[in-house]
């Protein structure tokens, strides 16, 4: 469920807008994007895992969150991202 430390570097590197970068809001939205699609795929096979769905909930709130800041302060960035990501809207 949870994202491995190889695979968590690799989004960092990709989303980065420099070097060293783990705090923007580009690459926070890209490592919870990969959270919540390994979750989605947890809930295929465990349907009534209700714990997790909440948890779901509660990293898809916050990843629209720091959607709608980039989106407020930086139009192209956002629209880059939810492009990169497959994100609706």
């Amino acid at each position: 469920m949870s994202v491995t430390a190889g695979r968590k570097a690799e989004v960092i590197k990709t989303f980065a807008t420099k070097a060293g970068d783990t705090g923007s809001p580009e690459v926070q939205v890209a490592i919870l994007s990969e959270r919540i699609n390994n979750l989605t795929e947890h809930f295929k096979t465990h349907a009534k895992d209700n714990h997790s769905r909440r948890g779901l909930l509660k990293m898809v709130g916050q990843r629209r969150t720091l959607l709608d800041y980039l989106r407020r302060t930086n139009e192209k960035s956002y629209k880059d991202l939810i492009e990169k990501l497959g994100i609706r809207r």
